[in-house]
């Protein structure tokens, strides 16, 4: 029986990810911004949660003071991961600051699950080994970088910033795998699908009147969970650590995702971003 952690569970793919393997676990660690959500989704996956089973944390993560207190918190209620899913992520129609200065789709999609996992790493390699499973996306592909401005500062597009944040996650996977698979980590990314949810309901212009175009042709938040589902669970999980997988199988992805020195770079800006909320010997990788 392993121990889950994973954001993003109250509604969509989220909660079905943890309705599917919430019985293979022996602790789920519900990451989430709502915690009246986060009770719902207890009382319809196990309603008497006996096994006093499910822990519900607070994390905003576009707060990375919220994220840190939220390791903290699950550090402490255990010593040993074996699963993360960075899971939650989202499109803003405007450009919008965090309380901290970052932009919010930078930070909700990315720099949030890049601090949470970095200070989740300990529990992560205490054992046989973690694993770390990102969800991205083929948006991806629409990718506009600038590596001196990871954030748009400038020329900010709403979905060229959410396709950079799910570029960032395939790079953050990859990076992951290069570091630590040493210390039997294991990281993947993946595309769940044009998923019928909540997603993108805030989305203007263009975007919007995509979205309106592909409902007829989205899956349900079931399928779109499959791909994540077959990550958490195979025992041998096909390709190499770090791939991205669509369809529970290793896919190609752009070239600027497969690019060793834009990761490095995209690792470095993100330390630098966090490195106040880690500990000394953390700050320094």
């Amino acid at each position: 029986m392993m121990q889950l952690a994973i954001t993003g569970a109250t509604s969509g793919i989220g909660a079905e990810k943890a309705k599917a393997l919430s019985p293979k676990c022996s602790r789920v660690f519900l990451l989430v911004r709502n915690v009246e959500k986060a009770r719902e989704l207890i009382q319809r996956i196990d309603p008497l949660d006996t096994q006093k089973k499910f822990t519900i944390i607070p994390c905003d993560l576009t707060d990375l003071s919220s994220v840190a207190r939220a390791a903290k918190t699950l550090t402490e209620a255990t010593d040993k991961l074996d699963l993360l899913i960075n899971n939650a992520g989202g499109i803003f129609p405007k450009k919008k600051l965090t309380s901290e200065g970052h932009e919010r789709t930078f930070a909700a999609n990315h720099l949030g699950h890049f601090l949470l996992t970095i200070q989740l790493l300990p529990l992560l390699t205490n054992g046989t080994g973690g694993r770390v499973i990102n969800v991205s996306s083929e948006a991806h592909k629409g990718a506009s970088v600038n590596p001196q401005d990871f954030e748009l500062t400038h020329g900010f597009r709403s979905f060229t910033a959410y396709a950079n944040a799910k570029l960032y996650n395939i790079l953050f996977t990859k990076s992951l795998a290069e570091k630590y698979a040493d210390l039997h980590l294991e990281a993947y990314a993946l595309h769940p699908g044009v998923v019928n949810t909540g997603f993108g309901s805030e989305s203007k212009g263009f975007f919007k009147i995509l979205l309106s175009l592909f409902k007829p042709f989205m899956i349900s938040p079931a399928k779109g969970a499959e791909t994540g589902i077959f990550l958490a669970t195979a025992t041998n999980v096909p390709g190499k650590n770090g791939a991205y997988f669509k369809k529970s199988k290793p896919s190609a992805v752009s070239s600027k995702a497969r690019s060793k020195k834009l990761r490095d770079q995209l690792w470095a800006y993100s330390m630098e971003q966090v490195r106040a909320y880690l500990p000394a010997h953390s700050a320094s990788s």
